[in-house]
């Protein structure tokens, strides 16, 4: 696949005041390149976890007021939506790129994976890179490298997902805005690929 890559302009989106100049903006600008990572991590993802992908574009239809401050495709095994199972997403915010595998709040079988994960803190420890990140909140682009991550904080990470109904986990990478805005396309999708792969163990998990 022939992918564009983001620019300077594509982060710049998220500057634009007012619900509708930047929905428009997302639309014309960003959702093309979303659809088009969509199509092509779906059969990608679809090889590597054995299971049929689905992508789905976030169309922010809830919103009446504040503008979206970042925007997102996800995949999930599910052609009807995604937040409910564990899912991959590939997205921005103003100051980076962010690619994850996720169990959001909305996920009814939250308990469960947090279990699983719990029993195998020590091969995820193993497995998931130092320079991978963590975040309890898909809405905060704020995360903390694995290499921050103690054993304890994993621990009380799945623990939580287990017990407080608000509770997520994410995991993957940021890519700081000047990096891929800097790297071809080829360049952008090969380090998505790459996530993806170091991934799976996870999703496995799930």
């Amino acid at each position: 696949m022939e992918f564009p890559g983001f620019t300077t302009n594509d982060f710049q989106v998220f500057t634009i005041d007012g619900l509708e100049p930047r929905m428009e903006a997302l639309q014309q600008q960003i959702r093309p390149k979303l659809e088009a990572l969509g199509h092509f991590f779906s059969q990608e993802l679809g090889q590597l976890t054995g299971d049929e992908m689905f992508y789905h574009v976030a169309k922010h239809a809830r919103r009446t007021v504040n503008p979206p401050d970042d925007t997102w495709v996800a995949f999930a095994n599910n052609k009807r939506g995604y937040k409910k199972h564990p899912h991959f997403q590939i997205g921005l915010w103003e100051t980076h790129v962010f690619v994850w595998y996720a169990v959001i709040y909305e996920a009814p079988r939250k308990a469960e994976i947090g279990s699983f994960l719990e029993m195998n803190i020590s091969s995820i420890r193993e497995t998931i890179p130092s320079h991978f990140v963590w975040s309890d909140d898909h809405t905060k682009p704020s995360a903390t490298k694995m290499a921050d991550v103690s054993d304890e904080q994993l621990l009380q990470l799945f623990q939580r997902l287990q017990s407080v109904k608000k509770a997520e986990i994410l995991c993957g990478i940021h890519l700081h805005k000047e990096d891929v805005i800097n790297m071809s396309g080829t360049e952008f999708l090969d380090t998505v690929y790459d996530t993806f792969v170091k991934l799976i163990p996870l999703y496995q998990l799930s």
